[in-house]
């Protein structure tokens, strides 16, 4: 390979990283390439024979500007990344990171929403058509977009969350011309490829951050207009009654993590199965003092009892996420690590 960094081709110099990078973090990247990617990249890397340590400190150079330019554009677009590129790296090398970027950079469509304050955003967006609203929120973050779908109007809801779930592929064409009523400032950076957006794991990931009520609201709704559509939702969520999924070391693993204070007022909405499920899998005495404090607790607020719910399901999904325990979902063999 030769040994200036600017008679590299792209794909030397993303072998020459991924070098730097060592085997483990390599691997990391490749999850996210596809096939005919990881084909080439393994047979540059195996072509490499030696690589001198001013190549490899150039690419890596090289590939940190290119990733702060693309952070400052995501932030306020192409002028803006140019400024803070110029005080960054001076005139000459700001156009130079700019122009390599300009031809191959694909910025997120609706990265400019993905600042705005969710509150803000829904009062834009919330009279428009159902289909511009599925789109709109696949592209935001979780958190963001359950903050706006519970706050639309009942009826709207679940119709929102099917389109969102039944989305397949949208036009650039589609996403630009929404973008522009958006007044978006990166509708020229679009990839020009059909997008894939949407789906199932999208709007589970949306439900999963909602508040209770709305994910029950919109959850039935759906199992009467859609049935298959919602048991396929159902099947990859996970509610705080399904905590009787997981067999009893986990169940205790979870309550380690658990405030006393959250479980009394999680079980006061939940039926006896679950309860005698928690109740097993804590100690004799610490199980009769929280029966104790729920018998004196007297009524409360259901969205308290929901948001209680809410936290345990959520230290649940943590541990998921982290190894800790596995979750059975879909009855079967299919299990979720």
């Amino acid at each position: 390979m030769a040994q200036q960094d600017n008679s590299l081709t792209g794909i030397q110099k993303a072998a020459v990283l991924l070098i730097a990078l060592g085997p483990e973090m390599s691997a990391a990247v490749f999850k996210h390439l596809k096939e005919e990617e990881i084909e080439d990249l393994t047979l540059e890397i195996a072509n490499t024979r030696s690589v001198s340590p001013q190549v490899k400190e150039d690419v890596i150079n090289e590939f940190y500007e290119i990733c702060l330019a693309q952070q400052y554009i995501a932030e306020g677009g192409i002028s803006y990344a140019k400024e803070l590129l110029e005080k960054a790296l001076g005139a000459d090398k700001a156009l130079d990171v700019i122009g390599k970027l300009t031809a191959s950079l694909q910025v997120k469509p609706f990265e400019f929403v993905r600042k705005t304050d969710a509150s803000q955003l829904l009062s834009f967006i919330q009279d428009e058509h159902p289909q511009t609203i599925a789109l709109i929120l696949s592209y935001l973050s979780a958190t963001q977009s359950a903050v706006i779908i519970s706050a639309l109007p009942q009826e709207s809801q679940a119709e929102v969350a099917r389109r969102i779930a039944t989305m397949d592929r949208t036009s650039p064409d589609v996403i630009q011309e929404v973008e522009r009523v958006l007044e978006s400032k990166l509708a020229n950076l679009v990839n020009q490829d059909y997008t894939q957006i949407g789906g199932v794991d999208q709007v589970v990931e949306i439900l999963n951050s909602t508040d209770r009520g709305t994910e029950k609201h919109i959850m039935e709704i759906l199992e009467i207009e859609d049935p298959e559509l919602a048991d396929e939702i159902r099947k990859k969520m996970f509610v705080f009654e399904d905590i009787l999924l997981l067999d009893n070391k986990q169940i205790q693993r979870v309550l380690k993590d658990v405030d006393n204070a959250d479980l009394e007022l999680a079980l006061k909405g939940t039926n006896e199965e679950v309860q005698n499920a928690i109740f097993t899998n804590l100690s004799k005495r610490l199980a009769e003092m929280i029966k104790e404090d729920m018998e004196f607790m007297g009524p409360v607020r259901m969205k308290d009892v929901e948001d209680a719910q809410q936290k345990i399901v959520n230290i649940i999904r943590k541990l998921e996420d982290a190894g800790e325990i596995i979750i059975s979902r879909g009855g079967g063999d299919d299990v979720i690590v």
